[in-house]
């Protein structure tokens, strides 16, 4: 009985510390967010015109693309994987 008594509290111990790790994180996130609803401009914010939110939109497309292609090489590089094990998986039945 008393051991299981000590399994008991020592999973309480394990989720109580999970649980301090979760708040810790959020209260991370807490902070950061803070910070950046502080650094928002009072006023209107400038944009640098026309030509500034142009080049801006063309920064999140470029980050977008280099996403996707990367997702797109990983991808590619799983097939292959996949196709070399159902290969060798295919090879071993024959036999």
């Amino acid at each position: 009985m008393q051991n299981k008594i000590t399994k008991i509290l020592e999973h309480m111990a394990h989720s109580h510390e999970q649980m301090a790790r979760i708040l810790d994180a959020e209260r991370h996130v807490a902070v950061r967010m803070a910070q950046i609803v502080h650094d928002l401009p009072d006023a209107e914010p400038e944009f640098g015109g026309s030509a500034g939110v142009i080049e801006s939109a063309g920064q999140v497309n470029k980050n977008i693309i280099a996403y996707l292609n990367a997702f797109a090489d990983l991808q590619e590089a799983v097939a292959e994987q996949v196709g070399k094990v159902i290969k060798e998986l295919n090879g071993q039945e024959e036999e």
